[in-house]
């Protein structure tokens, strides 16, 4: 596994599991076999409502609390609850929670993100961010925020790389994370012939190779499955390194 470290000094894995879509039982299974087979984040959101499953899972690992690097986001109809952070560390059952962000940017986001702050002020909260925030909704928070957002996910693979995003998260020492890094399986994603091409080259599928794409692109990267040996697959990608060329194509 590598990891980034993010702006605040907080290490961050490069590669974790998503719980998009995934039922409570689906994400609980899931996450825990992700974490007894080498994943080390999760990702989950209240929208998901799959965080108490994410919190059970943690647990029934056996790994230590502090093993695990656990973000989740606020959905913008809690943002006018006052304890929105405590019911989410309640929710998932844990004393603190690595990352959370602002999963849209709409309603008041600005007075979320200051409650954020506090939260982290008073450790609850190791690092904050923001989720879907494009350059210019970016930019205006990182002017007017007194913690500057440690990490944007945003939809970002092959197809939409994200590369003007990109420049700005950089400019701003934001971390780039996607979801959605295999394009939801749209445009026959796994059978795509550059990908495909590409991944013969180095013994590799083409999930494989847009993974490490996004990686090399310094893009965090939180494929969802709840396929062991699919897991294991999205975990592979650290043994070999995309060349200058395969990149460009």
């Amino acid at each position: 596994m590598e990891y980034t470290i993010l702006n605040n000094g907080v290490k961050m894995p490069m590669a974790g599991i998503g719980t998009f879509l995934l039922t409570p039982d689906e994400a609980e299974a899931s996450c825990v076999s992700a974490l007894q087979n080498g994943y080390r984040l999760i990702d989950t959101a209240n929208a998901y409502v799959n965080e108490k499953a994410v919190g059970r899972a943690m647990k029934k690992s056996g790994l230590q609390r502090e093993e695990i690097f656990l973000e989740t986001k606020l959905w913008p109809s809690f943002y006018e609850q006052p304890d929105a952070v405590d019911r989410t560390l309640a929710r998932l059952d844990t004393p603190y929670i690595d990352l959370l962000l602002i999963h849209q940017p709409f309603g008041d986001y600005y007075g979320t993100y200051r409650a954020m702050e506090e939260a982290y002020k008073a450790g609850k909260l190791r690092a904050i961010g923001v989720s879907n925030f494009y350059p210019d909704r970016l930019i205006d928070l990182c002017q007017f925020v007194e913690v500057t957002p440690a990490v944007n996910q945003v939809e970002t693979h092959v197809f939409q790389q994200q590369k003007v995003a990109h420049e700005y998260m950089e400019k701003y020492h934001v971390q780039h994370e996607s979801w959605g890094p295999f394009a939801e399986g749209r445009k026959d994603f796994f059978t795509n012939p550059t990908l495909v091409e590409i991944g013969q080259k180095y013994g590799k599928s083409s999930a494989q190779v847009a993974l490490r794409f996004l990686l090399q692109s310094d893009v965090v990267v939180i494929p969802k499955s709840t396929h062991k040996e699919r897991m294991e697959q999205n975990l592979a990608v650290w043994d070999f390194q995309l060349s200058q060329e395969d990149m460009a194509e």
